[in-house]
C-alpha cells in the first residue's frame, strides 16, 4: 500500500469514527471503539479480547470486554450509522438488498442462542450461533448493513436461561423469515430504496414474505423450491418445476450472472409469466437457471417493473453471491466470527463493530480504486 493509500484509509476511518462518535456517552469507550476497529483489520492471528487489547497497548482485555458488555453506547444506532454510511458511498438506484444467514461455531451451551443447528458455514448441523444478515450490493461494492441473532425456541421457552445470557425478557421467538422481514422493514423505513431484493430458498419459499414485499411494491427475485405452487393461469395452481419443464427449447438463453473467480458465471436462463392479474406497470414471472454442464435447475419467483428483461432478472438472481463474499471478507478481514463473548449485548456490539470495520475497508477500497481523496473528517 502506498503512502497515498494509507492516507486515504486513515482519513476514511477518521470520518467513519466521527460519524459514530456521538453514540458514545464517554470519551473512554469512544476512543476504545476506534482501537477496536483498527484491531479488527490489523491482520492479527486471532481477534479476541486479549489480542485486541495488546494491539491497543493494554495490559489486559478488561477494557475491550467492557466496551462490548457494559459501556454506555447505543449499539443499534451505530448499526444505523453503518447502514447509512454504506448507502451514502455505494448507493445506486439498481442496488440489491440480500438476505442470508451464517453460522458461528461455538463450544458449550451458555452463549446466547447457541444450539445444535444447521450451519451454512459448516454445511451441516453443528453447535453454533446463527446470525441473519442484510447486505447492500451495488455496482460500487457490497457490505453488511443489518444483523439479528437467531434464538431457537428452546432458548425463548427458557427465560431463566435467556436472562443468564443477558437476553431481555421482551425478546421472544422469531423465525428467520420474520427476522428478514424486520430488517427489510427497517431499511425501507430509513428511506433505503433498493432496485431489488433477493434471497435463497430458505427465505424465498415463504409466500407470506413474498406477499409482504409485493404490498410494499418492492421488486424481488427470490429462490424457491422446485415443488412450490404458484398461481399461473385461470386453471389454478401449478408446481414451478412443471411450469419450467413445459417451456420450449427456444425459451432458454445463455446469460452471464456476473463475474466469478474463474470468469463470467454463465448459465442457461428462461422465464414464464405467472399470475392471472398484474398490478399496473408490474409483472410476475417464474425464472429458472440451468447449469450448462450438469443441467441442474434452480427456480426463482420474480416481481418487478413490467418491462424488466430476462437478463435483468438473471443479474439480480446472480447478485446473491455478494452476501457470501461479505461473510468471507468480514470473517477473514474484520473478525466477524472471532469473538469470545457469551451474552446477547456483547454479540450485537462485536458484530456491529465488525460490520463497521468491513464497511470501512469496502469504502476505502473504492476511494483508492477511483484515485479520489477521502472526504475531510467533520
Amino acid at each position: 500500500m502506498t503512502n497515498v493509500d494509507v492516507a486515504v484509509w486513515s482519513a476514511e476511518l477518521d470520518r467513519l469514527h466521527a460519524r459514530i462518535a456521538g453514540r458514545f456517552t464517554r470519551a473512554e469507550p469512544r476512543r476504545r471503539a476506534r482501537q477496536y476497529l483498527c484491531g479488527l483489520v490489523a491482520g492479527l492471528d486471532r481477534t479476541n479480547g486479549w489480542t485486541l487489547a495488546e494491539q491497543a497497548g493494554d495490559v489486559s482485555p478488561d477494557g475491550m470486554q467492557r466496551l462490548l458488555r457494559w459501556a454506555d453506547w447505543d449499539v443499534d444506532t451505530v448499526r444505523d450509522d453503518v447502514r447509512d454510511y454504506v448507502v451514502e458511498h455505494l448507493g445506486d438506484p439498481q442496488s440489491v438488498l440480500i438476505i442470508d444467514d451464517t453460522g458461528f461455531l461455538k463450544k458449550g451451551v451458555k452463549s446466547a442462542g447457541v444450539a445444535r443447528q444447521y450451519s451454512g458455514t459448516a454445511g451441516r448441523v453443528e453447535n453454533c450461533q446463527v446470525g441473519v444478515f442484510l447486505a447492500y450490493r451495488s455496482c460500487k461494492g457490497h457490505a453488511l448493513i443489518d444483523r439479528q441473532l437467531y434464538l431457537p425456541q428452546a432458548w425463548t421457552d427458557d427465560r431463566e436461561r435467556c436472562r443468564a445470557a443477558g437476553i431481555p425478557d421482551e425478546v421472544g421467538f422469531a423465525t428467520k423469515v420474520e427476522m428478514a422481514r424486520t430488517m427489510l422493514g427497517r431499511a425501507f423505513a430509513a428511506g433505503i430504496a433498493p432496485g431489488w431484493v433477493t434471497m435463497d430458498e430458505a427465505y424465498g419459499q415463504s409466500k407470506s414474505l413474498r406477499v409482504w414485499m409485493e404490498e410494499h411494491d418492492q421488486a424481488h427475485v427470490v429462490a424457491t423450491r422446485r415443488n412450490d405452487d404458484v398461481v399461473t393461469t385461470s386453471m389454478g395452481f401449478a408446481r414451478v418445476d412443471n411450469l419450467i419443464a413445459a417451456l420450449p427449447g427456444r425459451a432458454w438463453s445463455r446469460i452471464s450472472a456476473g463475474p466469478g473467480a474463474h470468469g463470467p458465471r454463465e448459465y442457461h436462463w428462461a422465464r414464464t409469466p405467472i399470475r392471472v392479474f398484474w398490478r399496473p406497470g408490474r409483472g410476475h414471472w417464474l425464472l429458472a437457471r440451468r447449469n450448462i454442464s450438469t443441467g441442474e435447475l434452480a427456480y426463482y419467483v420474480c416481481y418487478g417493473p413490467r418491462q424488466t428483461r430476462l437478463m435483468d432478472l438473471a443479474r439480480v438472481a446472480g447478485s446473491r453471491w455478494a452476501v457470501e463474499e461479505c461473510f468471507q471478507q468480514a470473517k477473514n478481514g474484520a473478525g466477524l466470527d472471532e469473538y469470545q463473548v457469551r451474552d446477547w449485548r456483547a454479540w450485537y456490539a462485536h458484530i456491529t463493530l465488525s460490520m463497521a470495520a468491513h464497511a470501512w475497508l469496502v469504502v476505502a477500497k473504492t476511494l483508492t480504486a477511483k484515485g479520489e481523496p477521502a472526504p475531510a473528517s467533520t
